[in-house]
């Protein structure tokens, strides 16, 4: 059985939820909002840090005009390693050694401040650092000034210098840009993560989810995107499931504008062989650039996975199926997989674990009516929509074009055995589609870790690591279990 706390902790949650979701109801509007909101004042948030505090440096950026839609960016350190040599090398390569590395001093200390990848702050005149700087494709381009500060674009890079800027207003360290030198630019896989909140409350830089992408990332060794999507009443149905696309499709853009950024490379100015090297830049109506530099130094698109907790999970799968049905359209982004966790499935036929954990903990039938009827419209509110129950026939496309796809339930949790169902149907077309059952686990223990405590929420993470690197692995590399 859940522990004294866990059950503690799920009567005050679904105390509150159901006060907050009944005054939705109450005050829902009568027209969506365009451009929506994707968090909640009652949201614990956890603020964006470019830093590598404890080994992943985030950032958010709002990539829709039109709307409320961000992302968070989690970068783990390792990126800034240098990339293994050879298409058979098994050995991860450990960080460049320190003692080749300039030393410099903390603004206002006496101590000595490493500037490896990990560490990344110095001061802005030491002039081994400015011989070390690269642009974002290796050539040298240095400041006039050193000792000024560059220009940043929206995204945090230099218009005036696309490589490594290490420098903040505050004279604190922060990783803005690409990597310094070409052999430092590691390419990882990128995680598209889409958040829990039962529609109407969650997001993706609330605390608990930093906290859980964060683990994931470094078990993973992998770039989290987290999807801060449109929240319900105010966007109703299909609106978040339109900005997990979206948010697909700005990867597969983000991908070619750096290809394309780097095929124009460095032309030479000045009419002579003594001419500065200036970079060709993609810009938008602004002047700034229109390439994200952390994804264009360290993202590898083509080994993309899906993962989702709880309505993320229904998200993602719907993510899914588009990217399916849009086949080579996508390119170079490639889905390998998806991770479903403890998804939010429900349907008007009840089954086993529906009728016997009618009233089980955090989530319970009641709630998860409550809160469908605020996402999906009014006249389309049915449990056996399509984005409600993966059961019905005609969801498509044909589920053995799905991607491997790993589901987590919780015994405690009143929606497992459909999820599990659906597993089952894609089992039955040969689609790798394992099922994780965590024994005494309710809904979220996973992903609310951060309040829980649970230690199952390790293991969890670790048994969902060891999957996915199945599908992520380079060609000629090996993992073990």
């Amino acid at each position: 059985m859940p522990s004294v706390a866990v059950k503690l902790y799920s009567v005050f949650f679904k105390f509150l939820l159901k006060h907050r979701l009944q005054n939705r109801i109450q005050s829902s509007p009568e027209e969506s909002d365009p451009f929506g909101v994707t968090s909640r004042p009652e949201e614990t948030i956890a603020a964006a840090n470019p830093s590598f505090t404890d080994g992943i440096a985030t950032k958010d950026i709002h990539i829709d005009p039109f709307t409320s839609l961000s992302i968070r960016i989690f970068l783990p350190e390792s990126a800034l390693n240098a990339p293994e040599t050879g298409s058979k090398s098994h050995h991860h390569h450990p960080p460049r050694s320190k003692s080749h590395l300039p030393i410099a001093k903390r603004p206002g200390s006496d101590s000595d401040l490493d500037i490896g990848p990990g560490s990344p702050q110095l001061d802005s005149s030491n002039s081994h650092y400015y011989s070390l700087r690269r642009n974002s494709y290796g050539h040298p381009n240095i400041p006039s000034n050193p000792k000024e500060e560059p220009r940043r674009n929206s995204h945090g890079s230099a218009n005036d210098m696309d490589g490594l800027n290490l420098m903040s207003s505050s004279g604190g360290g922060v990783y803005r840009g690409y990597s310094p030198l070409p052999e430092n630019r590691r390419k990882l896989p990128v995680i598209l993560q889409f958040h829990g909140g039962g529609w109407v409350s969650g997001s993706n830089d609330s605390v608990a989810n930093d906290f859980f992408c964060r683990r994931i990332a470094k078990l993973l060794d992998v770039i989290i995107v987290a999807v801060g999507y449109r929240l319900a009443p105010e966007n109703r149905y299909p609106a978040a499931f339109e900005d997990g696309v979206k948010v697909l499709n700005w990867l597969g853009k983000q991908a070619n504008l750096a290809e394309c950024s780097k095929s124009m490379g460095n032309v030479r100015g000045g009419g002579g062989s003594g001419g500065e090297f200036k970079k060709s830049h993609i810009v938008d109506t602004f002047g700034a650039s229109m390439v994200e530099p952390w994804l264009a130094a360290h993202a590898d698109p083509s080994r993309c996975v899906l993962l989702g907790v709880s309505c993320g999970a229904n998200i993602a799968d719907y993510v899914a199926r588009k990217a399916v049905e849009a086949g080579r359209l996508l390119d170079p982004v490639k889905v390998v997989a998806q991770v479903l966790m403890y998804p939010f499935f429900i349907g008007s036929v009840p089954t086993h674990s529906e009728i016997k954990l009618a009233n089980s903990y955090f989530y319970d039938k009641a709630m998860c009516t409550l809160a469908w009827k605020l996402f999906l419209p009014e006249e389309e509110f049915s449990l056996d929509h399509p984005a409600a129950n993966p059961l019905i026939p005609g969801r498509g496309p044909p589920l053995k074009l799905m991607p491997p796809t790993l589901t987590v339930v919780a015994e405690h949790d009143w929606m497992r055995d459909r999820a599990i169902a659906y597993s089952e149907e894609l089992r039955k077309v040969n689609v790798d589609a394992p099922v994780l059952e965590y024994k005494d686990a309710v809904h979220e223990f996973a992903t609310l870790d951060m309040l829980l405590k649970t230690p199952l929420a390790q293991a969890c993470a670790e048994d969902i690591a060891i999957w996915v690197k199945k599908y992520i692995s380079l060609r000629g590399h090996e993992f073990s279990y």
